[in-house]
C-alpha cells in the first residue's frame, strides 16, 4: 500500500518525541540519584588523601578536588591506631550474628507460616512489631544483662545483643517468602513420608534463597553499621568495631582528624559495598517476591 506523500514517518516522529521524554523521564532523574548517592563516597576518598594544609584552606585549595594527595591519613589510620583489629572484630561479630539471626528466623518463619496454628498471624505480627522498639530503649535492660552475665567488654555482648531487632525483621521478611511458596508441594513432600525438618531443608530452603539473601544483606548491614550497642558495651581499644573506634580514637576533644576518619569511614562501608554488588539481583528478586524454581 503506497504511504500518502503528506503523511511524515511514523517511527521519525516518534524518535524525535522520545528523545527528550527519556531524558526529562530517565536519564536527568537517574544522574541526579547517581550524584546524591556517589558524592558521599566521593567526599570521602578525596578527603582521605588531602593534607590537613589543604583540608582547612578553602583559599588557595579547592574542597572538591586534591591538590598534592598524601598517604598520611592512610598511614595512620591503619599503622598507628587498631582500625585492622576493629575490622575483623566488626566482620565477626556482624557474620555470627547474621547466620544466628537467620537460624531463628527460618524456624520462626517456618512454624508461623506452614503450621498453621492458632493465633500464628498475631504472633507474626508481633515479632515485627519487636522490630519498632528503638535500640535507645532495649539497651538499658541489655546493659544489664549483659553485666550480670560476664559479658561485659567481650565480642559475645554484641553477638548476643544483636540478634533482638535482627530476628524480628529477617521473620517478617522470610514470613512473605514463604508464603509465596505453594503449599501443594509441602502436601506432596509430606504424602511421600518426608518429616518438616526434610521438606524446610529440602524443598522450602532452596525455593527461598533469593529471601535468605535478602535477610542476610538485610541483617549483615545492621550489624556492620550498629552504633548504640557497640559504643555501650564494649570499652577496650582492641575489642571496638569500626563505627565505634573511629569516632571514639580519632577524636581528639575538640581535635578532628578528618583525613583519618574519612579514610575509615570509606574503608569500613567497602565491604557492604562489595556483598551487595555480589547478591543484588538476588536482592531485587525477593523484594518482588519472585520465586525461582
Amino acid at each position: 500500500m503506497a504511504r500518502n506523500k503528506d503523511e511524515a514517518p511514523a517511527d521519525g516522529m516518534d524518535y524525535l518525541t522520545s528523545i527528550p521524554r527519556r531524558w526529562v523521564t530517565v536519564y536527568i532523574p537517574l544522574l541526579l540519584f547517581l550524584f546524591v548517592l556517589l558524592f558521599p563516597f566521593y567526599w570521602m576518598g578525596i578527603t582521605s588523601f588531602k593534607s590537613n594544609e589543604e583540608l582547612y584552606d578553602f583559599q588557595n585549595f579547592s574542597p572538591f578536588w586534591v591538590a598534592h594527595p598524601t598517604l598520611a591519613n592512610i598511614e595512620k589510620l591503619l599503622f598507628r591506631t587498631a582500625y585492622p583489629e576493629w575490622l575483623l572484630n566488626t566482620l565477626l561479630v556482624s557474620v555470627v550474628s547474621t547466620v544466628l539471626s537467620l537460624f531463628c528466623a527460618v524456624c520462626a518463619a517456618y512454624a508461623i507460616e506452614r503450621l498453621r496454628f492458632k493465633g500464628a498471624r498475631f504472633v507474626g505480627l508481633a515479632i515485627f512489631l519487636a522490630y519498632l522498639v528503638p535500640p535507645s530503649i532495649l539497651f538499658i535492660p541489655l546493659a544489664s544483662m549483659v553485666f550480670a552475665y560476664g559479658l561485659f567488654d567481650t565480642k559475645w555482648a554484641l553477638i548476643l545483643t544483636y540478634p533482638t531487632f535482627l530476628i524480628p525483621f529477617c521473620t517478617w521478611l522470610l514470613m512473605g517468602y514463604f508464603r509465596s511458596i505453594p503449599y501443594e508441594l509441602e502436601e506432596c513432600a509430606l504424602m511421600d513420608g518426608a518429616s518438616r525438618l526434610q521438606i524446610l531443608v529440602k524443598i522450602l530452603l532452596p525455593l527461598a534463597v533469593p529471601g535468605l539473601i535478602s535477610a542476610g544483606i538485610f541483617a549483615f548491614t545492621l550489624s556492620w553499621n550498629e552504633f548504640i550497642y557497640a559504643l555501650t558495651f564494649i570499652q577496650s581499644s582492641e575489642q571496638k568495631t569500626v563505627p565505634v573506634g573511629v569516632i571514639t580514637e580519632l577524636v581528639e576533644g575538640d581535635v578532628y582528624h578528618w583525613g583519618s576518619l574519612m579514610a575509615g569511614a570509606l574503608l569500613g562501608s567497602l565491604p557492604v559495598a562489595i556483598l551487595y554488588s555480589f547478591f543484588v539481583e538476588h536482592y531485587v528478586a525477593s523484594m518482588t517476591g519472585a520465586v525461582k524454581e
